[in-house]
This record gives structure tokens, sequence and C-alpha cells, in this order.
């Protein structure tokens, strides 16, 4: 069985139109390049639904991720546990989106939930297949159970590098992720090698905070870094100063939306700020999107609408765009939900 025929095989179900390959393969070009601006890292929020996907390409953003936490617990299961249904979810989504956003995407596939090389590549190509420019590859096991043995996850992207090559994965090392003592950055750097040989395009290393270790990581690896943003320790603009190319939102979107409608619910019943962990960001009811716009937005990606929802992109003139403030100022706003 050839190549292209082993993708047919996983093909999304439906009509296939001509021009989806075309638009896949711009956006992966478009991807790639995003990663080789030095002094301007790619910003990526994370989405966790087709709703936040659509509303983020809308802002402007020149690429979307997703957010595993997100996609998990919005189906009620936990994060980074491999589980089958979040596999399932993943896919959904990225079906969902299949074609229909006016950026690249890429996938967070934790660490290829459970499968070995053929099943992980064969994730990796019904993910391209439905449009999805990357992958998200993490080493770390399902469960908090330590770290893949880096040989092992090596075997994991020479697969999936070798169905899909255009496809860009981002190698995930966890030496540093939720660890109370971390390694020598030898170790990272180590991990970083191996995967790179293996056929990753970038390398991404969730934790690392301090500026020395940054500056080494850019260094010494010879791809992009991705870093995961920390709100308090972290600007755009420093990171970027770096050397680093790539800046991910993970989680906290989908956290802060939590978090925001817990806030205008308890201001709603009066009951002040939300009583959660610590504190909630300001949110203002009024800024919400209208009930218009989020149909709007559902429509465009039910229908594979393209780049109708908003004409600027952020830092120009428009925001989300002066079509979208003209709706909410219409009637189609009018049933709120």
């Amino acid at each position: 069985m050839t190549s292209d025929t082993r993708k047919e095989a996983v093909r999304r179900p439906g009509p296939h139109r001509a021009d989806d390959d075309a638009h896949a393969h711009v956006h992966a070009c478009a991807f790639h390049a995003l990663h080789h601006t030095p002094g301007r890292p790619l910003l990526l929020p994370n989405a966790w639904d087709s709703a936040s996907a659509a509303a983020l390409a809308a802002a402007g953003h020149a690429a979307i991720g997703t957010t595993s936490l997100g996609i998990a617990a919005a189906h009620g299961h936990p994060d980074g546990e491999g589980l089958p249904a979040v596999r399932d979810a993943t896919l959904a989504l990225a079906r969902r989106l299949a074609g229909r956003l006016p950026c690249p995407y890429t996938v967070d596939i934790e660490g290829g939930f459970g499968g070995g090389p053929v099943q992980v590549a064969e994730l990796a190509v019904e993910l391209a297949d439905c449009g999805a420019s990357g992958i998200n590859l993490e080493d770390g096991l399902p469960g908090s159970g330590g770290l893949q043995v880096p040989t092992r996850q090596a075997e994991l992207i020479a697969a999936v590098k070798a169905r899909v090559p255009d496809l860009f994965l981002n190698a995930r090392i966890d030496t540093h992720w939720l660890a109370d003592s971390p390694p020598p950055l030898s170790r990272t750097l180590a991990r970083a090698e191996t995967y790179l040989a293996a056929g990753a395009d970038g390398i991404f290393v969730p934790g690392v905070t301090a500026d020395a270790d940054i500056r080494v990581l850019v260094r010494e690896i010879a791809a992009p870094l991705n870093i995961l943003f920390t709100p308090g320790r972290h600007t755009v603009r420093h990171l970027a100063e770096l050397g680093v190319r790539r800046i991910s939102t993970g989680s906290l979107l989908f956290r802060t939306a939590l978090g925001a409608a817990c806030a205008a619910a308890d201001a709603l019943a009066g009951q002040g700020p939300s009583r959660g962990s610590g504190p909630v960001p300001p949110y203002a009811i009024d800024d919400a999107p209208a009930y218009g716009e989020v149909q709007h937005l559902a429509g465009d990606v039910a229908t594979g609408s393209r780049g109708t929802v908003a004409t600027g992109r952020r830092g120009t003139t428009g925001g989300r765009g002066a079509t979208d403030k003209a709706r909410q100022r219409s009637g189609s706003a009018a049933r709120p939900r």
C-alpha cells in the first residue's frame, strides 16, 4: 500500500474538495515560516473547541493551537492520561475545523494517547488530512509516570515524519514540567538533539522560566524554541529578545475563560469577585461577544466559510473587524442565551 493510499484510507467522511489539499499545503508552508522570523516569535493562542478556535482566528491571530487540558476538561476528563475518549475528542475537533479556519492550526496530541509508532503516525496522518499544519508530541508519560525513554520517543517522531513530512512536529520535552527539582539543562539538550535527529521541527520546553536557561536553550538547540508563557514572569517582547521563536499560551486561555465566567456570574449575583484559589482577571460583561457574533462564528465553522469574520489583524485598526462591531449593534444579537 502506497503512502497516498494509506492517507486515503483514513480520509475524513464526506466529500473531499480538490482545493482542500492546496489550502492545507498553503497553511502548512505558512505555519513553518512563522517559526523562522528572527525577533518576531509566533504567539500561539490555544483553543479548546470550534467556537474558541473560530473566535481566536477571527481576532486575527496568525495561527491557532489546541490545548489538551481544555479539550479533556470540556469533555469531563483529566488531562495527560492518554485516554481514548480525549483522543476521540481531539480528532473530532480537528474534523470540525477541517479546512474552515483562515489561518493554520496545530493540535496537541499529548504523548500520542498511548499508541506506538504506527498508531501515532496514523493519528498524525488523519490530523493532517483534516488540515492541521502541526502537532505537539510530548515525552511525559501518562498519569505523571515520568519521562519516555528518548530512543522510544524518537521512534514516534520518526514514524510521524515518515508518513507526513510536511507536518510541523513540535517535540515537547517535559524535563522541567511540574518538576520540583528539574535536572540539568544538559539532559534537556540531549533529548532535544535526539528528537531533532529523528525529524522534529521544533522543540518545546514548558516549565523553563529563567532568562539564563532560555538563552542556553536558544543557543544550543538547532531549531525553533517554544516556551510556555508564564504570567508575571514573561512578556512577548522580552521572550523575543531572548531568541524564542514560538510562545504558547497552553491552557491559560481556557482557565481564564472559566474564571471570567465565574466572575461574571458572581457579579450578576452581587457576590463580588469569584472565590477561587487566586485572583480573577477583571472582566466586563459588556465585553462578552454578542449572541449573533457567536452564531456567526459557529456558522462559519459549520459551513466552511473562510476569512469572512474579521478583516483586521491584532495591532491594526478594527480588532475583531468592523463587520463584527456592526453585527453586535444589529438585531442579530437580540437573542441572549
